[in-house]
């Protein structure tokens, strides 16, 4: 039975090239998680002066301005790649995002002063920022409708396990060992992106057909000798199809460009009130800040176990999180799990404001209860947002926006996801400072309260839609 699976779902004979090309295309997010999970386990050694592994520490306020300044390059990202991925097509993209990259270990490694680690963040963010922009939409091009769901999934999974790697290499390994260790991965992930063609939709914008029906057999492993009538009449309908629908659009374009009409409808007005709302969800239920802030949290509640190791735990559940959305998204829909995510994230973030808020406030004994229940806590508000929240956040939003306006309105909502995380970061470590942990974990209650009936009331399921619509 269990190696059935491997011949079911995306393990099916027709889709491993596309469920290999996504791996591979989704190496740099295992590359980003790591540093982004680097900066957790470092930072409370950045802050003091006896372990620093550099030649200086920092104070809490330029440690909030380290977990922020990677939103000012995300929001470069964003903008940047969504130009590059138009002007110049999808792989020129895959290609550019291993640049600011491979920047962010030489800038680790090399650091003289808190400068050259704002620097390396930044470096993150355009990675990140480009990333966000360019491999949900280059996923969903070569995905069948039937499996793009979780193709697209495995960006947050491999970016999770990316982060979980992180944890545990900055509390285990020496500070100077880590870049050396990982800098080598971006170079694998272009030689791999070599090994791929353009997705047939953009190489037919460009009006190269024959190129265009090369890559649609190469996704769809219809260019061996051997390929029966059956899936030979289904890929020449899926092209015909994609075939009518780009050069629809692009007679559109060439008689009407984008005007401020294409936004300022009902379909689009509402699709994008949905990606906002997405994007709040994403950052202000306080998954994001947990993930940077997450050694110093459990700090401040007094856990018994390690900080670090308490981390670690937790990239664990992140990965599991993100298995359970691959299983469930295809099968039981988006909206679902977002009602599911958005409900758990709320319990659970009220749930550990109560815990934090008799630590801090009432200075309860709590020790029978603080070798386990903080990280069983944390565990499932990172276990249920990953289930939904985190994980299908990027998949809806390709999806629910009209393919016309879909490049732009997708730059626009990535660019306030931006905006909404460098806010969060920036001000997440002085609202634990000022007010204390237990009014931060509730407001992150409360956002995902509102986030909740938003999705229950005016979400619509997209689940199968087509891109073309």
């Amino acid at each position: 039975m269990f190696l059935n699976i491997f011949n079911s779902g995306i393990f099916q004979w027709q889709f491993r090239r596309q469920l290999l090309v996504s791996l591979s295309a989704t190496l740099i997010t295992f590359c980003h998680g790591i540093a982004l999970g680097w900066l957790s386990p470092m930072l409370p050694k950045l802050l003091s002066p006896d372990d620093t592994p550099l030649s200086f520490h920092i104070d809490v306020d330029q440690a909030s301005w380290l977990g922020a300044v990677i939103s000012i390059g995300g929001i470069s990202g964003n903008f940047s790649f969504s130009y590059v991925m138009n002007r110049f097509g999808r792989k020129v993209s895959i290609y550019a995002l291993a640049v600011p990259h491979t920047c962010i270990w030489f800038m680790f490694y090399f650091a003289q002063s808190i400068e050259w680690l704002y620097v390396a963040r930044v470096c993150a963010g355009l990675t990140g920022g480009g990333m966000f922009v360019v491999l949900p939409i280059f996923i969903g091009e070569i995905a069948d409708n039937s499996i793009r769901g979780r193709l697209c999934s495995f960006f947050t999974l491999t970016m999770n396990t990316g982060i979980m790697v992180g944890f545990v290499v900055s509390s285990h390994i020496p500070y100077h060992v880590i870049p050396c260790a990982v800098v080598g991965l971006p170079v694998l992930y272009v030689f791999l992106a070599t090994r791929f063609p353009e997705p047939p939709q953009q190489l037919i914008r460009w009006q190269r057909e024959e190129e265009a029906q090369r890559s649609l057999r190469f996704y769809r492993r219809c260019d061996g000798p051997n390929v029966s009538k059956e899936a030979e009449r289904a890929y020449q309908k899926q092209f015909d199809e994609m075939r009518l629908a780009i050069q629809q659009q692009n007679k559109d374009s060439d008689n009407k460009g984008l005007s401020v009409g294409d936004f300022f409808n009902k379909r689009s007005l509402k699709a994008l009130a949905t990606g906002l709302v997405l994007m709040i969800a994403n950052i202000f239920t306080g998954t994001f800040a947990f993930i940077n802030y997450m050694s110093n949290i459990f700090d401040q509640v007094n856990t018994q176990l390690d900080p670090n190791t308490n981390t670690i735990i937790i990239g664990a559940v992140q990965i599991l999180g993100t298995l359970a959305s691959i299983y469930a998204v295809d099968r039981y829909g988006r909206k679902l799990l977002l009602i599911v995510s958005c409900a758990g994230s709320g319990i659970g973030t009220a749930a550990f404001g109560v815990y934090a808020f008799y630590v801090e406030q009432l200075e309860v004994d709590l020790s029978a209860f603080s070798a386990w229940l903080p990280v069983c806590l944390m565990s499932f508000i990172i276990f249920i947002a990953n289930v939904g929240v985190i994980s299908v956040t990027m998949v809806v939003l390709v999806e629910v926006l009209p393919q016309r306006i879909r490049a732009v309105a997708t730059s626009f909502c990535l660019g306030c996801l931006s905006f909404f995380a460098f806010t969060s970061l920036k001000t997440f470590p002085l609202m634990m400072f000022h007010l204390g942990l237990a009014a931060t974990m509730w407001f992150c209650a409360a956002t995902s309260a509102l986030c909740l009936f938003y999705v229950v009331v005016c979400l619509e399921e997209t689940k199968g839609r087509s891109m073309y619509d």
